[in-house]
């Protein structure tokens, strides 16, 4: 099993969540985060003041997967949230050791 964390731009949350459905993926967690990566933040106008933002809003998905899954899960996710642009996000993928279902104590794969 495989733990694969996504962070990508928020506007493109519904279309990797739609990419991963398709693939068959039936759960993934949702986190609002902030952060930068290269292009280091931005500054933007408000009320005629200059801001520097240095922490751009992001969102982390969080995806556990069997191991057969993995690389269709990594193109849904690129495919789906790229645009071109800086700051599109990165894709961390993980050994999953173990995972239980609380509901029924099912574990490994069949948990997820």
């Amino acid at each position: 099993m495989k733990l694969v964390n996504a962070i990508i731009k928020p506007f493109k949350l519904d279309d990797v969540r739609e990419a991963l459905s398709e693939i068959g993926v039936t759960g993934i967690t949702v986190t609002e985060v902030k952060g930068f990566g290269r292009q280091k933040g931005h500054t933007e106008l408000y009320r005629g003041a200059e801001y520097v933002v240095d922490f751009l809003p992001k969102v982390k998905l969080e995806i556990a997967v069997a191991d057969e899954l993995v690389d269709q899960v990594i193109e849904a996710v690129t495919k789906a949230a790229n645009t071109g642009k800086i700051g599109d996000g990165k894709i961390f993928v993980f050994d999953l050791e173990q995972a239980i279902r609380i509901r029924t104590g099912e574990t490994g794969t069949s948990a997820i």
